[in-house]
């Protein structure tokens, strides 16, 4: 990264801050101008009834880290429409939400350059990320925006006191309980692409002081923005709350999200250019009807007990017992042995699927072209505990218990036929004589629940299950006293891993080596108030992670990965708040290293690339893994707030990041069948971190005006976004240049309207209009590929070279919400 940016963002935070100081300190004291800021960042401690001491936010512990409180207001506000809860965030520094386009849920949030398999993502201080891979769907959480209170994103190091290595950030999202007050709420909403929801619900209240209950339905749906992207699904909610003494809280809550959606691709700019933006290169018409080939369907309701106890005067034990079932997978072309794709028709870019179809349904027999399901199902129970003790007035300690044990099944099942009459399976080992396979099933996330393939003889391409047993103990002190404080934390953790092949091995062979791997973090930080109102601190953390099962076995098989090591994470951090009766600023610097790191990627199959695995068809994917990576991330996080009159709040937002890769890796090469394609070894050192905007600066506003009625909006910048690494063989680096793809920068602008109207003392309506991207501005968001301006004389797009696979951001988008307090 260019020093000079780095001065010029260091001088100018500095330079703001006195500024609006002294502003501060020579304004009016009249009342209506001069408004106390009680914290930059909201605080959270009144919205939890349950659970408060294993939902680590950054209130618990007064050492400060770099954090942004986003509440349940502005959730309501921002992310309505076909929204994933996702862009709540992106007015974050060094936050960056990719993937939209993909369709609903398909959103991605890059931390400090980190995805979010290295971003800790907690429900209730229950941990959410995939144990497998790491991986956060947001599609199975469309709820999230309903029954969140608020979201505390804490980047680097952050407070959490579990034994996890949040290299990124943590996200606590901190849900709906059981409420104190009885009422109800309805809501109503609609956006572009004839997107509808509705909302409702109730809480009893504390009936007779002890016990209440709380619950809430939605309903939604929509054609999705780009073509063939429709999804539809339901969000439900149910809290019961029992206070049996003075001393305990108890609370059980179980909610879930079944949804489906149909999927985009990336596509080459050459197809988006003539096809337009919103073209969608997985779709095609049979019997008059447009489909979708690939399709993600899926139910994973959760659920967990809360316990507080107030054990004494100076001691609380809080402890949550949880559990999720996952059910569901994804759909796509059947690309087995002896199968073809549908063709293209130029002209429309539409798959010609009718023609295979009725080709197949005259003919019938072994299918030459069906959808498949690859089925992802789960069972997934945890428990979290802390003991928290004030010692003495000063120090304070806490410890507990982090378990959890996870079983995944993974396996393809026939979604249709497409008109033939069965598919002949013919290299699973445990049945050498091979099977045809008739029956399908619906991609449909209520049947998904008990309606799968459980016979061996319907399952195809591949079939495995896996065990994760995770158990680890954590620890911290945290001294405070007058204007310093400081705090040390640590845990240790062990996982084992053990896989169950179904397909490659003979039934005698089928259990693979167990593997057990342990893992450790430490963490210590302190701060000073070195004069009213401003604050100095520093936080370092050292993590021992150990590998994701997922990066434990090789090629998809039960092949021990003799070489994968813990993954080593060093974070450094600084930090600067100030904080005045209207005005708070908070400034970080971080420095973070990641040795022995997997990386993931993917690279979809076209007709102009399918030179570089002839043996792949075109229209599905090849998947990479990347392994020995080393990452160097640094930068600088700028955060403000300024309420200069009562009716009006600013804010606004800068960081610059400079995070490169290390040395070089091991890339690996398979087909969506998990067959190995290729190995080879590709130098990064030097090469950027891509996939989000390496800077960013950001303003808005927020202006009553008159009683009842607001108005805001939110600017955006994003420059030095680079194309994400897939391998060397995926860009033909010999022909395709030096370096990483280097993307347009782009600006947004969002605003909104909202209006209150009391009806009675107990009802309330509330109207909000939004528009996103209000300018409609045509950017690139995202590539997956990496060829540079001049490989092979292409044209160019903005100095893009056409052959890149890329999104396109959305263009203009609205949204409208009628909400009524019952």
């Amino acid at each position: 990264m260019r020093l000079n940016s780095m001065k010029l963002l260091l001088v100018g935070a500095f330079a703001l801050t006195a500024t609006l100081s002294f502003a501060q300190v020579v304004e009016s004291t009249d009342s209506t101008k001069v408004v106390q800021q009680e914290d930059e960042n909201v605080s959270l401690g009144e919205t939890l009834i349950v659970g408060k001491g294993v939902i680590d936010l950054a209130d618990d512990r007064k050492t400060p880290i770099a954090a942004t409180t986003i509440t349940k207001e502005a959730i309501q506000q921002k992310v309505a429409g076909a929204s994933d809860i996702t862009q709540a965030f992106v007015n974050t520094p060094s936050v960056y939400v990719a993937g939209q386009s993909g369709g609903f849920g398909e959103s991605r949030v890059v931390t400090r350059g980190f995805d979010q398999s290295n971003t800790a993502f907690l429900l209730n201080g229950q941990p959410i990320n995939g144990m497998d891979d790491g991986k956060v769907y947001w599609s199975n959480w469309s709820g999230m925006s309903d029954i969140a209170n608020a979201v505390q994103i804490q980047r680097g190091l952050g407070s959490s006191k579990l034994a996890i290595s949040s290299v990124g950030g943590t996200y606590n999202f901190v849900t709906k309980a059981t409420e104190k007050k009885e009422g109800g709420e309805f809501s109503a909403g609609i956006a572009n692409n004839y997107y509808f929801k509705s909302t409702f619900s109730y809480n009893t209240g504390l009936i007779n002081n002890k016990f209440g209950v709380s619950i809430m339905m939605t309903h939604w749906q929509g054609n999705g923005y780009n073509i063939g992207t429709k999804g539809e699904g339901q969000n439900y909610f149910i809290s019961f709350g029992y206070k049996p003494s003075k001393h305990h809280t108890l609370n059980f809550l179980f909610t879930g999200a079944p949804q489906w959606h149909d999927q985009s691709n990336v596509n080459t700019l050459t197809d988006l250019l003539k096809y337009g933006r919103k073209y969608n290169n997985n779709t095609g018409y049979v019997n008059g009807k447009l489909i979708n080939e690939r399709r993600n369907y899926y139910q994973k309701p959760v659920a967990n007990l809360n316990w507080d106890w107030e054990i004494g005067k100076n001691t609380s034990l809080s402890t949550v017992l949880y559990a999720s079932w996952g059910r569901g997978g994804g759909t796509g072309p059947m690309t087995g042995a002896g199968t073809v794709s549908a063709t293209r028709n130029t002209d429309t870019g539409l798959k010609n699927i009718q023609d295979q179809f009725d080709l197949q349904s005259q003919n019938g027999g072994n299918a030459n072209y069906a959808i498949r399901q690859s089925v992802n199902n789960h069972q997934w129970y945890g428990l979290v505990t802390n003991l928290n003790h004030k010692i003495t007035d000063n120090l304070n300690f806490n410890v507990g218990f982090d378990l959890r044990t996870f079983k995944g099944e993974h396996f393809q099942q026939l979604g249709n036929l497409m008109g033939a009459d069965y598919v002949t399976v013919s290299k699973n080992l445990q049945y050498p004589n091979g099977y045809n396979i008739t029956n399908t099933f619906s991609p449909n996330p209520w049947n998904a629940i008990s309606h799968y393939a459980k016979n061996a003889t319907d399952k195809l391409s591949y079939n495995y299950s896996e065990r994760i047993n995770y158990g680890g103990m954590f620890g911290q002190f945290e001294y405070a006293k007058e204007n310093f404080t400081a705090f040390f934390q640590g845990a240790v953790s062990n996982q084992t891993n053990q896989r169950w092949d179904y397909f490659n091995y003979t039934k005698e062979n089928e259990k693979s080596q167990k593997l057990s791997h342990w893992g450790y973090n430490l963490k210590g930080g302190l701060s000073f108030t070195i004069a009213e109102n401003h604050k100095v601190f520093a936080n370092a953390g050292y993590y021992s992670r150990q590998p994701y099962h997922n990066n434990l076995f090789m090629n998809n098989k039960n092949d021990v990965n003799t070489s994968a090591k813990n993954e080593r994470i060093l974070g450094l951090e600084l930090g600067y708040k100030f904080k005045s009766r209207n005005f708070w600023a908070n400034f970080n610097a971080y420095y973070t290293t990641w040795e022995n790191r997997v990386t993931g990627s993917s690279l979809l199959i076209t007709d102009s690339n399918n030179n570089l695995y002839p043996t792949v068809t075109p229209g599905t994917y090849v998947n990479f893994v990347n392994q020995g990576v080393k990452q160097e991330h640094k930068g600088l996080e700028l955060e403000m707030g300024y309420k200069p009159i009562r009716t009006l709040e600013l804010k606004g937002y800068a960081s610059l990041g400079d995070w490169k890769y290390k040395g070089s890796t091991i890339s690996r090469a398979y087909d969506e069948n998990q067959n190995l394609l290729a190995t080879t070894t590709e130098k990064l050192d030097g090469l950027r971190v891509g996939d989000a905007a390496q800077t960013q600066f950001g303003a808005g506003f927020v202006y009553q005006v008159i009683k009842g009625i607001s108005v805001d909006a939110d600017y955006r910048y994003n420059d030095r976004l680079y194309g994400s690494r897939t391998s060397a063989v995926t860009n033909d680096t010999a022909n395709s240049g030096s370096g990483n793809l280097r993307l347009p920068s782009y600006n947004l602008m969002d605003a909104g309207i909202t209006w209150n109207y009391k009806l009675t003392d107990r009802n309330k309506l509330s109207l909000r209009f939004n528009v996103n991207n209000v300018f409609n501005t045509i950017y690139i968001q995202e590539a997956s590929t990496n060829y540079q301006a001049d490989y092979k004389g292409a044209q160019t797009y903005k100095g893009v070279n056409v052959n890149n696979q890329v999104f396109f951001g959305y263009g203009r988008t609205w949204n409208a919400t009628v909400r009524i307090t019952l």
